[in-house]
């Protein structure tokens, strides 16, 4: 008997190439999820374009015009539990979110952020690495916490840095490897291969040591 689709709530603020490689994947690599709903904190996000022509509910939040932070979340909490999802997606959500939010969701709220964490928490990453003198960069999947980019880590794709990038050289070799990891990583939740008990990420049932290094062949895991 198939199981039942993971139903996911995805969250953007930008063009939303991260949630179109998702929508890809879906059908492409067998995910057994569906996307109910896309909603964004910017009206004018492209991603609800993206959204739109996928037969997905594109709904816009206006954070504008709420007067803190917490009356923000609660407006979005009520709009994403009436989907009723399984998973939350942050795919490029521009907003510090609250702890009451971030509570709410444990252990099915995610998010993609480019860098090798711990390195790199926050904005800037990709100049920060170069700054750095790093040789390696790349994207992590994680689950949520209060802090900021600091949930355990799931899964880790790496970059090498040549002497010839720059910040935009690198973030187009990380966000190719973003658009690998995320739905990968989405496959493994709607197996209920991944699983968050006490701050530890499970991985068919045994505790991760470290994050899974995901390359270009994954697919095949």
């Amino acid at each position: 008997m198939t199981a039942k689709p993971l139903s996911i709530v995805v969250l953007i603020s930008g063009s939303g190439s991260n949630m179109q490689a998702i929508i890809d994947s879906l059908p492409k690599h067998h995910i057994n999820a569906k996307i109910k709903a896309v909603i964004s904190n910017k009206a004018d996000a492209y991603g609800l374009d993206r959204a739109k022509l996928a037969n997905i509910p594109a709904i816009s939040i206006d954070h504008s015009l709420y007067d803190s932070r917490l009356s923000f979340d609660h407006a979005m909490i009520e709009t994403i539990d009436s989907f009723e999802p399984d998973l939350v997606i942050l795919a490029g959500f521009m907003r510090i979110l609250s702890d009451e939010f971030v509570n709410h969701y444990t252990a099915r709220l995610i998010n993609i952020h480019p860098s090798l964490l711990p390195n790199f928490k926050g904005l800037h990453t990709h100049q920060r690495a170069l700054d750095a003198g790093h040789h390696q960069h790349g994207a992590s999947v994680h689950f949520v916490s209060n802090e900021l980019d600091g949930g355990p880590v799931i899964a880790q794709a790496a970059v090498t840095i040549s002497d010839d990038d720059d910040a935009e050289s690198l973030r187009l070799k990380v966000l190719e490897q973003e658009h690998i990891i995320y739905p990968l990583v989405i496959k493994w939740l709607a197996q209920r291969r991944i699983t968050l008990q006490s701050r530890t990420v499970y991985f068919d049932q045994k505790p991760l040591e470290k994050p899974i290094i995901i390359d270009a062949n994954s697919w095949n895991l």
